[in-house]
C-alpha cells in the first residue's frame, strides 16, 4: 500500500496551474462542506460576472477594500492539495470535498484534472463549476476524476447568449448532453437568472425543459442576480455595465421557480 510520501512522488503532483483564491467551509458549491479552488481564465465575458478578476489568465492588480491585491498565483498540485487536505475531518463528517471554480478550470487541462486526480488519491470528493465551453476532448480528461458537475445553462437562444456572454451556446448545450449521457458524474444544471437576459418565466421554462431531457439529471438550481461583485470591477479599473439592473424581488423569483418546476425537475433557489 502506498503511503503519503509515495503519493506525493507521482509526477502529476508537480503539475502547475494558476489560481486566484481558495475558500474554505463553503456549503453552496456541491454537497457537504467544501474547499473551493478558484482558477484563473475564462472564455466567456458574462456581463453579470461576480468574479471579474477570474476572467483574464494573466496575473493582475486589483484594489480591494482600499488595498492593492495581486490576483493570480502559480501553484503546484501538491501545494493546493496540502491546503485542501487540512479539512479532511469536515469532508468526512459532511460528505463534502473540493470544488474547482473560476474562471473556467476547463481552460487549464494540464493542471485541473491532475488536481482532481490527486484528491481522489485521498478519497476526497470532487466537483467542478463550469460553463462547459470547451472541446469535448478536453472535458473527457476531467470526467474520470469528478464526482459532481455543476454546469451553467444560461439561455437557449444562441444569439442572445452570445450578446450577453460573448460566446454562442451550441457547444455548451452539446457538452451538457454528452456529460449526461456519459453517466460518469452527478450532473446538476445551474441557471443564473439575470434581468434583461433570461429572467422571464418563458426563458426559464425553456432552460428547465432542456435540462429535463438530459439523462440522469434530476436537479436544477436557480441563482438570482446580485451585484456583489460590482466593487471588483471598480478595483480592476473596469466598468460594470449592469449597475442599473436591480435584483429581483422575492415574489418574482418565486414565479420563475414555479416556471422551472413545470419541467418535473427538483428545482431550488440557490445551491
Amino acid at each position: 500500500m502506498l503511503n503519503e510520501l509515495d503519493y506525493y512522488n507521482f509526477d502529476y503532483y508537480s503539475a502547475r496551474g494558476r489560481i486566484f483564491d481558495i475558500q474554505k467551509y463553503s456549503i453552496h458549491d456541491g454537497p457537504g462542506i467544501r474547499t473551493i479552488v478558484f482558477l484563473k481564465g475564462c472564455a466567456l465575458r458574462c456581463r453579470w460576472c461576480c468574479n471579474p478578476e477570474s476572467q483574464s489568465f494573466e496575473i493582475e492588480p486589483m484594489m480591494f477594500e482600499g488595498k492593492k491585491k495581486t490576483m493570480g498565483l502559480d501553484v503546484t498540485v501538491a501545494e493546493v492539495l496540502d491546503i485542501v487536505r487540512e479539512d479532511m475531518f469536515y469532508y468526512r463528517r459532511s460528505g463534502g470535498g473540493m470544488t474547482l471554480s473560476g474562471g473556467e478550470s476547463l481552460l487549464q487541462p494540464n493542471f485541473a484534472p491532475q488536481l482532481l486526480r490527486a484528491c481522489h488519491d485521498f478519497d476526497i470528493n470532487t466537483a467542478i463549476e463550469t460553463t462547459g465551453f470547451a472541446k469535448w476532448e478536453t472535458i473527457e480528461k476531467y470526467l474520470p476524476h469528478l464526482d459532481h458537475v455543476l454546469m451553467d445553462i444560461k439561455h437557449m437562444d444562441s444569439a442572445k447568449h452570445k450578446a450577453f456572454t460573448t460566446q454562442p451556446n451550441e457547444l455548451i448545450l452539446e457538452n451538457a448532453r454528452k456529460i449526461a449521457e456519459s453517466g460518469m458524474v452527478d450532473l446538476v444544471i445551474r441557471v443564473p437568472m439575470i434581468p434583461t437576459f433570461n429572467a422571464t418565466p418563458e426563458e426559464i421554462r425553456q432552460i428547465a425543459e432542456f435540462a429535463a431531457t438530459l439523462p440522469g439529471v434530476e436537479r436544477l438550481h436557480l441563482l438570482p442576480y446580485h451585484r456583489l461583485g460590482q466593487g471588483k470591477y471598480e478595483g480592476l479599473g473596469r466598468d460594470y455595465t449592469m449597475s442599473h439592473i436591480e435584483p429581483m424581488p422575492n415574489e418574482y423569483v418565486q414565479r420563475l421557480l414555479q416556471a422551472a418546476q413545470h419541467s418535473g425537475l427538483k428545482c431550488q433557489i440557490g445551491g
